[in-house]
């Protein structure tokens, strides 16, 4: 066993047995619910689902990632989150703006994503995906375009007080930023940058600069 999933053997909780609520339109901002089916060794197939209600992080409490199995609460693990199931682990993680991960880990064989519940935000998503490819592909490309300019833009500008800080001047010495954008501008690409990570993390694309 991995040192990551000894650590998040340790976050593992049992459930209580209640029964999986289904998901509500007005939850489309603060909950993430997949699924998965799995062949049982006893000819049966198994329905896994993995429910991560976002709205914790509003009273800063842990982020926890629930295991429901054929409608029942099977476990619970603050994220990230490992939960064995028939013939593998599911893993959960997430960034800053949503789902990094949900993927299922076979034991022998490559892992693959769970699919999101077409109700959700994610499903929603890969439903615009599915739909309307070239739409997708544009709304894909401009937001690594907002990601980037939004970003680059708002540190190049912040390297300039930055160098100006004595330590930091006396060893490399002060930087004049070429670009000073108007504080409304700055506010806008920022937001920009935000809805743009918050696309990506949709299609669980991972960002690093959101996690």
């Amino acid at each position: 066993m991995s040192w990551k999933r000894w650590a998040a053997s340790k976050r593992l909780r049992p459930g209580d047995g209640r029964q999986l609520q289904r998901f509500r339109w007005w939850q489309l901002p603060l909950r993430s619910l997949f699924w998965l089916r799995i062949p049982g060794t006893d000819g049966r197939t198994r329905m896994n689902a993995v429910d991560v209600r976002h709205w914790a992080r509003l009273d800063n409490s842990k982020v926890r990632a629930h295991l429901f199995l054929d409608g029942r609460h099977e476990a619970e693990s603050k994220l990230p989150a490992v939960f064995s199931v028939e013939g593998g682990v599911i893993e959960v993680t997430m960034s800053n703006y949503g789902i990094k991960r949900c993927h299922y880990c076979p034991t022998a064989g490559q892992p693959r994503q769970l699919t999101p519940d077409p109700a959700s935000a994610e499903g929603r998503r890969a439903r615009l995906d599915a739909d309307h490819p070239a739409l997708s592909r544009a709304i894909g490309i401009a937001s690594v375009l907002l990601l980037l300019i939004g970003v680059g833009l708002n540190l190049l500008q912040l390297a300039e007080p930055v160098s100006q800080i004595p330590p930091v001047a006396e060893r490399a010495g002060t930087f004049q930023s070429p670009i000073h954008l108007p504080l409304w501008l700055n506010i806008t690409l920022g937001a920009g940058a935000v809805l743009a990570s918050m696309e990506r993390a949709l299609r669980l694309r991972h960002t690093p600069s959101s996690t």
